[in-house]
């Protein structure tokens, strides 16, 4: 809330804010692994375009230039979707699922999928994929699970906002393992 805030009162602006999300994910990323595919040529683009946007002084749409990871359940339009299978491990969808797509109406800056178990199945962020995701207080823990990738982007700053699911504790679990909400 408080960098949409900011966005909207020029004190910011998307690109710095995406630029600073890449940095971070850069940094901490490879120690936690909560990142699986990057949107970040696409990611660019649309902080440029969000950033043009606010300085012709048009109205703002809630998520306006906000980054968001987006759990590698949902299907995102020309960015690596796995569900952490070996099966769809090179999957690309020609479309985003409607999650996705509204967030991206709201204005939201997708800069990549954040891990999860296989098929989203166990209460960890592990997948013969791309592997575990670490807790951010002690990487040799697990994050919970299924939505672990987002909460240890979140927990330690990578975004601001992130994509999960929960059917079985898939949201609770890692944001109470995480120190996230």
């Amino acid at each position: 809330v408080q960098m949409r805030r900011l966005i909207g009162a020029k004190e910011i602006s998307p690109v710095e804010l995406l630029e600073s999300c890449l940095a971070r994910i850069a940094a901490v990323n490879p120690r936690l692994n909560a990142f699986t595919s990057m949107a970040t040529t696409r990611a660019r683009a649309e902080a440029r375009a969000a950033e043009a946007a606010v300085r012709r002084g048009e109205q703002l749409s809630l998520l306006h230039g906000l980054p968001i990871g987006i759990k590698d359940l949902q299907e995102t339009e020309g960015l690596r979707t796995t569900w952490g299978s070996p099966i769809y491990s090179d999957h690309v969808p020609a479309e985003d699922e409607g999650v996705v797509a509204s967030v991206r109406r709201a204005g939201a800056v997708v800069v990549g999928k954040t891990n999860v178990p296989e098929f989203g199945a166990g209460a960890n962020t592990n997948n013969p994929v791309f592997g575990p995701t670490g807790n951010p207080f002690d990487p040799t823990r697990i994050c919970g699970g299924s939505s672990g990738g987002s909460a240890v982007a979140l927990a330690t700053g990578m975004i601001p906002l992130a994509t999960g699911s929960d059917t079985g504790g898939s949201v609770r679990i890692p944001a109470a393992y995480c120190g996230v909400v």
